[in-house]
Parts: C-alpha cells; structure tokens; sequence
C-alpha cells in the first residue's frame, strides 16, 4: 500500500499523550480523508438546499449531487438499478427496515428466522422482536472452533420452514469472512431471502451483489472513510416494491388525501423527510476515494497487515488470539485477550503511548457467551495503517503485559 495515503488522513497527524498516534479502531468507525473533508465543506458553502421540491439553482444543484451519489452506489455494489438503492441512517436503521417490512409481511407462527452467533446486536435484535412479534422461532447456526461457518451446519440450520436468513458478510470480533453466496443460494433452495450485514464488508472487499445474489445488502459510510449518519440499503426491486414503508412524511408520499395516501415510487418511499444529503455526498466522495485506490489492493493489504499482527502478536506469551489462525480467511480485524488482564485495562496502558484500540463485548455479548469471555480487546487496520503500527502495538502490549505483571 502506497505509504502516502496516510497523509489524506488529518486526523492521524497529532499526538495523544506525547505519542504519535496510532488508530487500530477502524472497524467500530474509520477515519476521514481529505477529499472527503473537502465534498463535504463545498457541498455546505456552495450547494446546501433540500432536494427534490425546489426549483431554484441551489436546490437543483443539492438534488443533482444527492441523486449522483445514488448512482456511485449503485456502481460500487453492481446493483441493477439506482431503485434498489435506498439511504438511511445506517446498516441498523437498514436491518430495522427489513425486519419491520419485510417481515412483518412475510413471517408468520411458526417460520424460521436464521443468524449466526457471530452477529452485531444490530442484526440480532430486530429478529429477537420480530420472532416474539410473529410467534416464530429464531435459529442460529452452529460456529466451527475457529469461528468459521461450514455449509454443512448453514444446511443442517436452514429449512423449508426458513423465511428469512440473515448474516454478516465480515465479522466485527473474529475477522471472519463468512460463505454469503454459497448461504444465499441455500437460503433461496428452501424459498428463504438472504439479509447481509455488510457493515464490515463494504470497506475492505469489492461488493457485487448480483454475484452474491444476496436479496437485502446494508453498510454504513462511517466504516468506509465517509460520513457518519449515512447508510445504504440495497433490496432486489421486486421485494422493495412489495414492501411498505415503516416510518412516514414528507418527501415519501405521492398524494395525501384527508384519510388516505399513497406513497412515491423506488426509492424515495422509503426516504422520509429531509434526507441525508450531505452524508450522501460525503459517501460519494468515500467511494471515489476508495476505488481509485482499488478495493483488492485494500483486501491484500488488510490480509497482509493481519498475517503480520497475528505472527508478531502470538510470540507474547498469555495472549490470546480469537477467530480464523489462517489470515486469508480474515479480514484486518484481530481481536485477543491478555491473561489476567480485563481488556478495558490493556485498552488504557494503550492508550497512554497513543494506541487506540477497542474494548469490550464489541455489540457481540452471544458472541462472547460463545467465546467463553465476558469482553475482548481489538485491533482493527485500515488502508492507512502500516507495520509500523503493529509494531508501536506489540510494543504497547509488552509493556501493559509488564505493568500488570509488577502490580499483580
């Protein structure tokens, strides 16, 4: 990875706590580079307008950059359409849609709702309460040691009484980088959709969804050096035509009467209110940014990044390392525990020589149940991270493990 393009990265040019520091939390949110900073200033000093309802310069220009994003979108994940492109708040607000939607719709007593014990609460929790809501009954599928997926357990999960399987692509604790095509066609074997939390996925790997011939898709642009408060929800236009919107107002609605209205066509009927404009262009920014870098030499790099951290992490004696032992199986997340140390303790002794890392049940306490551990500390790269970092990281963690060797 080209060395310079940390420095797109302002944020990363400051001392914390007379350290330079060093950002291993890209996998809770990344940070921003410059042209990013730079859409996102233009767009509020030359263009800030609503959009669609105008006729003014501003707001036509305000619409034409809202509407562009769309169409990056579309491009970036290879969708069909710029209507199976729907912007939200982010990948929760995106599950929420569909758990509220599509399966309050489609699910009755008795169906089956399928996830893994790997999940982010966000795609855990809208099906607990849709499963209570429906009388349905929530399954997951069984992890193999390493925190892996087999199809063998996906087959043994999913049945014909399957209505709805839902999984992340790349998990936020274990670096895993789950099956998602293979489990969608089995999904779509026994007359199931695919649901893919992509929130991890979208950042670091080339997306194609007609590929993956996943039904619903959702990252957030946070993750992927854009703006917070975006989010994308990608459906198969069929389903999303099928589906009604869960939340209600203005800019979504085509005629309201005294007692009854009807709604606008894709995607606008499920975009309420004033949308997120300027996080739109912010992601479209993102995306630009990204593919002229080029998402496999992101993935290579992030493998890379994890091979080495795992190697040079493993020769400290008491740490250990959770999730896939083979890097190619992972993606730049590594996420371990020092013996007899609480991970919120490792996190601080970091944090004073300018590491940040991550600490606590990372959204994933079935996880941790699973993993027999109450929390984890992580370390997750990006495309701005180097082996320099990894090395101020084993450092941190030779000292912590010193610190608290002395005090014990």
């Amino acid at each position: 990875m080209n060395p310079e393009i940390k420095s797109y990265f302002p944020i990363l040019n400051q001392e914390i706590n007379g350290h330079p520091l060093v950002y291993l939390d890209s996998a809770a949110t990344s940070q921003k580079p410059t042209p990013v900073i730079e859409a996102l200033k233009e767009y509020y000093e030359s263009d800030n307008s609503n959009v669609h309802r105008g006729v003014h310069t501003l707001g036509n220009r305000a619409t034409e950059k809202y509407e562009g994003a769309r169409e990056k979108v579309q491009q970036f994940i290879n969708a069909r359409s710029t209507q199976e492109i729907v912007f939200l708040r982010g990948t929760t607000t995106a599950i929420n849609l569909v758990a509220q939607s599509y399966g309050r719709a489609n699910v009755e007593e008795g169906d089956e709702i399928v996830i893994t014990y790997m999940e982010h609460h966000s795609n855990i929790i809208p099906w607990q309460q849709l499963a209570k809501e429906r009388g349905a009954v929530l399954k997951y599928i069984e992890l193999e040691e390493d925190g892996t997926i087999s199809l063998e357990n996906v087959r043994a999960a999913i049945t014909d009484r399957t209505k709805i399987v839902s999984m992340v692509y790349v998990s936020n604790v274990l670096g895993t980088m789950n099956p998602v095509k293979e489990v969608a066609k089995i999904a779509h074997e026994h007359g199931a959709v695919m649901m893919v939390d992509g929130a991890q996925a979208a950042p670091h790997l080339k997306i194609d969804v007609q590929d993956l011939d996943c039904d619903f898709f959702a990252f957030s642009g946070h993750k992927m050096v854009g703006p917070t408060g975006i989010g994308v929800l990608y459906g198969k236009k069929h389903l999303l035509e099928a589906m009604e919107p869960v939340e209600f107002g203005g800019e979504m609605i085509d005629f309201v009467g005294l007692y009854d209205s009807t709604w606008k066509e894709l995607p606008w009927k499920f975009e309420g209110g004033t949308p997120i404009i300027a996080g739109a262009v912010g992601l479209a920014a993102a995306i630009d940014f990204l593919q002229e870098i080029g998402l496999d030499e992101i993935e290579k790099h992030e493998h890379h990044m994890a091979a080495i951290a795992m190697d040079k992490m493993s020769a400290i004696e008491g740490l250990e390392i959770y999730g896939p032992k083979d890097p190619a199986k992972r993606a730049g997340i590594v996420t371990f525990n020092l013996k007899e140390v609480h991970p919120h303790d490792v996190a601080t002794v970091l944090d004073m020589s300018g590491i940040a890392v991550r600490a606590g049940h990372h959204c994933a306490q079935p996880l941790m149940k699973w993993l027999d551990v109450t929390a984890t500390a992580r370390a997750s790269f990006y495309l701005y991270n180097d082996e320099s970092d990894i090395d101020r990281l084993v450092e941190g963690l030779r000292s912590a493990k010193e610190y608290f060797s002395d005090v014990f």
